[in-house]
């Protein structure tokens, strides 16, 4: 029988989301006209030239700090998985605690950054079991989902370079944020009701 999800971890993984949403649409609120959401990206928000910076790099530990509490429920989930999971959220504690400089970028930040996008896009192909009726942790759907996660990553990567670099992290954090909450509210149903169908 699946072991149930405990009720702190779906709480966490239901503030992840909420703290980031938050977190950018507020700090991006209380920048210049200037700043662009679409253009600017999220570090920017918690740079050190920011207005209010506390709001974005509050969101992020709060968040990185969501992604660990998580992984430490996510019992249905592998070890190598709640483990990758918990190594993004400290990760993003880490992209919290390094902000960019008033001018040009930071080694320890981007480093930070970058091991955060990276785990947190490859932790469900790390989570996957070959024998689960929950879908969100079978094998196949756990492979496209890391897909499309760390595709997000290269387009923001990209974008970078580009007038749509906000935009791009803005769908890549997103979903790297949603994901957790998907598997932890199906692995909850599936141990109360170990009959459902799952996914096909």
């Amino acid at each position: 029988m699946m072991e149930e999800i405990p009720g702190w971890a779906v709480a966490s993984a239901g503030l992840a989301p909420l703290a980031l949403v938050g977190g950018w649409t507020l700090g991006a609120a209380r920048q210049p006209p200037a700043y662009d959401s679409v253009r600017d990206t999220i570090s920017e928000l918690a740079g050190r030239g920011a207005s209010d910076r506390w709001v974005m790099t509050s969101a992020l530990a709060a968040l990185g700090a969501c992604h660990v509490v998580t992984a430490l429920g996510l019992r249905p989930a592998s070890t190598a998985g709640r483990l990758v999971l918990a190594g993004g959220g400290v990760a993003t504690m880490f992209v919290a605690g390094t902000p960019l400089p008033n001018e040009g970028s930071s080694r320890a930040h981007t480093i930070a950054a970058g091991s955060s996008f990276l785990a947190l896009g490859a932790w469900p192909v790390f989570a996957s079991r070959r024998k689960t009726s929950t879908a969100p942790l079978r094998i196949d759907v756990s492979v496209g989902v890391s897909g499309l996660l760390l595709a997000l990553v290269a387009w923001f990567v990209i974008e970078l370079r580009g007038s749509r670099g906000g935009f791009a992290e803005r769908a890549a954090a997103g979903g790297q944020a949603l994901w957790p909450l998907v598997v932890v509210l199906a692995a909850r149903n599936k141990a109360k009701h170990p009959r459902a169908g799952s996914w096909s």
